[in-house]
Order: structure tokens, then C-alpha cells, then sequence
């Protein structure tokens, strides 16, 4: 009895303990559930809370934003984000879709004047000033040239392309496209990438007319200039009175700073200063040009006119390892080639070219002196001297003897002989002179020296033997000219200086020096001695001084001749 009471009394008090732990087990499951889902509601909370921050966030950063576009655009929200392609155009003008068009139309954009864009790499974190952009990269500014590119992309010339991806582009770039409204540029602070750009007669108005394709200008950008077949790089340092400006109707001035000296170590030819008197020394590679430039002032050119001065041009070359040719032009011609030149010289060994005022190409004005290496390595030495014409004629007058009335012709040398030696002279010059039996030369030779005087085939001058194979190659091997013409040397420097289309001029009504191009189609044009490309820019038009009308450039004389005569 005692034992199954122990049993019954052990038993119940197992199943109360084992009640006791499963109902703490219960109380802890519960705890444990209380406690992960206070957890995951505060999580939620958390979520929640942040999710308004940020939705609020958003808000006022978009609200900041169509404030900020809204203060940039002068009230007008305009904003694209398109995918870049290049075209091949100039200067800053992009091309947009149609739809733009009409985006920008229905916000009266056209009734506020010239239209200006913002353009960046899409993704990319904006300045707070949209026109404040000198130390962001892949950030630029531009016009519109048209609105015919296709839907979803931006047309963009090398200029714009080159400024938002100074590097490699990706495959699709995607840019973003923001109307802004400009203020007026008034000062530009430039410095040329090369210090030959400086080398330029007037690189001033060269910039004026590159720029003339640019609707805006942003600062730390590159501008490319094209002067013929040169290209120059200049970057925008400074502008006022903002870092972006625009440069259509308005009057900018501008300061063009040298180049660094790690800059000036480049490709591009470069035109070395000559001093009147100091001679340069140089060495040259055979089919090399090395350039020198000299300039003749008011003073020197006041001795020069009236010829009682002429300028000496000398280059004394080593002629045991090599030969040259020497080159002289007048600006806008700066690099004289051996097709494109005004004065030249092919002699073997050392060469000397006389330049006076009886010369129509010779004036007041920067003149570049061209080196060529024709065959080796030559060392030179070049000299630019002023020489006095007076005495250098005294000394040729000293040297000359007058003839003798009692004299009678040598019918060998044709010299006038004193008749008491003729008969002497012409036996000694029968035995020992012969002359040229050439039609229209004529020249006495020794008989030693004959043999080596020959005349060309093609011309008929006259040269020493070993000059012949040379005289060859440079005047009668055919030369190729940029505009497509086949012509020899001195056919072909009459073409580039006064017919070949590609030629360099200076613009009358601009004072850039551009190329020339074809005839005008304006007969008017033709007849005034107008180019293609004066026959354009004349077409521009300016006040008058006298009445304000608007006038052609290339009409305002002829319009103060017939409405202000007086004047």
C-alpha cells in the first residue's frame, strides 16, 4: 500500500513539474513572440520613417530643382535627357529633335531671344549654379543650330563632343539637356595650347572669326581654331561676368596669355625670330623645313622705299654633307613650301636673296625665311642683314670700265677690245674662250668650264652640270596642290598665289586670313576682284556712320558715294 502511494505521489509530482516547465517554456515563447514582433514593428516604423524622409527629401530636392531650372531658364522648364551621336559640324550648335521644338515653343523659349542649353553627362551630380562649371568635367554649354535629329538623340559637333568627353565616350551616352538662360560675355581671358598660334599675323581676328560659330563660351573649355591647314588649341581661363556667357551680339574683350613652357614643346611648326645682323645657326634633315621669321618696321621700311637700302638675305651652308633650298614669304603665307613662296633660290651650297623696293611683294609686314633640306644632313647658318644700296652701287660702278672710243668689238667675246690689241686678244681668245653656240645665250666660257655648261631641255637655262639633276627635281617634276590641280614649280607657285581656290587671303571686311575659295556667284562680285569667301562675309551688314542705316559690308562704299557724297 505504502508503495503505490510513493508511486501515485512521485507520479503526480513529475506531471506538475513537467506542467511547471512547459508552461515557463510557454511564457518564454511568448516573451520571445512579444519581443520579435515589437522588433519587427519598429523595423517597419523605421522603414516607414525613413522612407518619408527620403520621399521628403526628394521632394524638396525637386522642388529646389524646378526652382533652380525655373531661375536658370527665366521661367522656363525645359529638361531632356537624349543620346549623344556626332555630326560633323563647327563650332558649339547642336541639333535637336522635333519634339524639343515644340517643348520649348509652347513656353514662349523663341520670344526670349537666342536659345542656350546645359549640357552634361547623364547620372552626373550638377553644380548648384548651372552655369558654374570651371572644375566640373563632362559639363558644357551650347546653342541650337537645327531641330531635325532623330527622336531620342542630340546631334553634337566635334567641339561639344570633344569638351563633354575629353577622353574615350562610352558606347551609348546618354546627355543631359537643360535650357538656361545666358548673360552677355564682356572679357575672356584665352591661352593658345601652342605658342605658334602667337606666330599668326593677326590671331586676334582669326579668333574673332572662329568664334563667330560659337553661340556660348564656358570657362576650361578648349576651343579648336583652324587657320588654313593648322589647328590650334586654346583653353577658356577666365570669364566675366559668369563662368558660362554668350557670345552672340556682344562686344567681349579679350586678353590671350602666353603659353606654359611645358606647352610649348609641340608638332606644330613654330617660326623662330631672326635678328637684323645676328646670324642663326641650325642643322637641317634632308625633306625638313626649318622656319625663321623677320619683320620690317616703319623705320627700316622709310630706308627701304625709297631704294636706298634692300634686305640681304644670306644662307651659308656645309655643302660636304648635304644641300638646301632657301625660301622667303611674305604674311599671310607662313610656312613657305617649295610650290608656295614669293621669293626662292636653289643654288648648290651657299645662297643669297636680294629683296628691294622695286619688288611689288615687298612692304611693311612679318616675312618667314623656309630651310629645306634637299639631300642630308646640312648644317647652316642664316643672316638677315639691311644693306645700303649707295654704296653697294659706287663699288659695282668702280668695277666697271668705260668703253674706249679708239676700241673695237672682239668678234669671239663680243667685248669691246683697244684697237692697238685687237688682233692679240682675239688670237689668245679663239684658242682659249668659246661661247655658248645655245639660241639666245650666247655666254663666253673658258674651254675648260664648257663642258660643264649645259642648258635644260624643258626651260633652256643655263647651269653647271652637277646642278642639272637638281634643277630637275625642283622645277620640272610635277607637284600636286590641295585643290586636286597637277602643275610644275613655278606654275604652280603662280597658281597657289593667285588661282588656287585653297589659297590663304586676307579678308577685307573681317581682316581674318581665310582661304580664298572659287569665284562668287554674284557677277558684282567677280567684277569687284571679291573672292568666294569676301563675296560672303561682305554680305554681312553694319550701320552707317553717317545715316545708321543698315548697309553690306561690301556695299558701304559705294552707298557712301551715292547717299553721302559730301562725306
Amino acid at each position: 500500500m505504502d508503495y503505490e502511494l510513493r508511486r501515485a505521489r512521485e507520479k503526480l509530482q513529475k506531471e506538475q513539474k513537467e506542467r511547471k516547465e512547459m508552461a515557463k517554456l510557454k511564457l518564454q515563447r511568448e516573451r520571445k513572440a512579444k519581443e520579435e514582433a515589437s522588433r519587427q514593428r519598429q523595423a517597419v516604423e523605421e522603414v516607414q520613417r525613413a522612407r518619408r524622409l527620403d520621399a521628403a527629401e526628394a521632394q524638396i530636392k525637386a522642388d529646389e530643382q524646378i526652382a533652380e531650372n525655373l531661375l536658370s531658364g527665366g521661367g522656363i522648364m525645359f529638361h531632356r535627357i537624349l543620346e549623344a551621336i556626332l555630326y560633323p559640324g563647327v563650332g558649339d550648335k547642336i541639333k535637336l529633335p522635333p519634339s524639343c521644338f515644340t517643348g520649348l515653343s509652347d513656353q514662349g523659349a523663341f520670344d526670349k531671344g537666342p536659345v542656350y542649353f546645359r549640357l552634361s553627362i547623364a547620372g552626373q551630380e550638377s553644380s548648384s549654379d548651372t552655369s558654374a562649371n570651371s572644375d566640373s568635367h563632362g559639363v558644357t554649354h551650347s546653342g541650337v543650330l537645327e531641330f531635325t535629329a532623330e527622336e531620342g538623340f542630340v546631334a553634337l559637333p566635334p567641339h561639344v563632343w570633344s569638351n563633354l568627353f575629353p577622353s574615350e565616350a562610352p558606347a551609348h551616352p546618354l546627355i543631359e539637356i537643360q535650357y538656361v538662360r545666358l548673360s552677355k560675355g564682356s572679357y575672356a581671358k584665352l591661352q593658345p595650347e601652342d605658342i605658334s598660334f602667337l606666330d599668326l599675323p593677326n590671331h586676334k581676328a582669326v579668333l574673332e572669326t572662329s568664334l563667330r560659330q560659337h553661340a556660348t563660351l564656358s570657362q576650361d573649355e578648349v576651343i579648336t581654331v583652324r587657320h588654313g591647314e593648322l589647328t590650334f588649341k586654346i583653353r577658356v581661363l577666365e570669364l566675366k561676368p559668369s563662368p558660362s556667357v554668350s557670345v552672340l551680339e556682344t562686344d567681349i574683350e579679350v586678353d590671350i596669355v602666353n603659353p606654359d613652357a611645358a606647352s610649348e614643346k609641340s608638332n606644330q611648326k613654330v617660326l623662330i625670330p631672326l635678328t637684323f645682323g645676328a646670324p642663326e645657326s641650325g642643322v637641317v634633315e634632308e625633306g625638313v623645313y626649318m622656319y625663321y621669321k623677320f619683320s620690317l618696321d616703319n623705320d627700316m621700311w622709310t630706308t627701304i622705299a625709297p631704294g636706298n637700302a634692300r634686305i640681304e638675305v644670306k644662307l651659308e651652308a656645309d655643302t660636304d654633307s648635304g644641300d638646301t633650298d632657301l625660301y622667303i614669304s611674305k604674311h599671310p603665307l607662313m610656312f613657305p613650301t617649295h610650290h608656295q613662296h614669293h621669293w626662292s633660290s636653289h643654288d648648290m651650297g651657299s645662297k643669297t636673296l636680294i629683296l628691294n623696293s622695286q619688288d611689288q611683294n615687298l612692304g611693311l609686314g612679318t616675312y618667314s625665311v623656309g630651310i629645306y633640306g634637299f639631300k642630308g644632313t646640312t648644317k647652316y647658318k642664316v643672316l638677315v642683314n639691311i644693306q645700303d644700296s649707295i654704296n653697294c652701287g659706287q663699288q659695282a660702278g668702280l668695277s666697271t670700265s668705260s668703253i674706249d672710243v679708239d676700241s673695237v668689238e672682239c668678234g669671239n667675246c663680243k667685248h669691246y677690245i683697244p684697237s692697238r690689241s685687237i688682233a692679240l686678244h682675239e688670237a689668245y681668245c679663239r684658242r682659249h674662250n668659246v661661247a655658248c653656240q645655245y639660241a639666245g645665250c650666247g655666254v663666253i666660257l673658258r674651254l675648260e668650264d664648257a663642258k660643264n655648261h649645259v642648258h635644260c631641255n624643258k626651260c633652256g637655262k643655263a647651269f653647271q652640270q652637277a646642278e642639272m639633276e637638281k634643277h630637275m627635281i625642283v622645277f620640272h617634276e610635277p607637284l600636286h596642290c590641295s585643290c586636286g590641280v597637277i602643275l610644275e614649280k613655278e606654275e604652280m607657285v603662280q597658281h597657289q598665289s593667285s588661282d588656287c581656290p585653297m589659297r590663304m587671303i586676307t579678308c577685307r571686311f573681317c581682316g581674318d586670313i581665310v582661304q580664298a575659295g572659287s569665284s562668287p556667284m554674284d557677277m558684282r562680285d567677280r567684277f569687284r576682284g571679291l573672292t568666294e569667301h569676301e563675296s560672303v562675309c561682305g554680305s554681312r551688314t553694319a550701320p552707317c556712320d553717317s545715316c545708321g542705316r543698315s548697309v553690306m559690308l561690301k556695299e558701304m562704299d559705294i552707298h557712301q558715294v551715292a547717299v553721302h557724297p559730301n562725306n
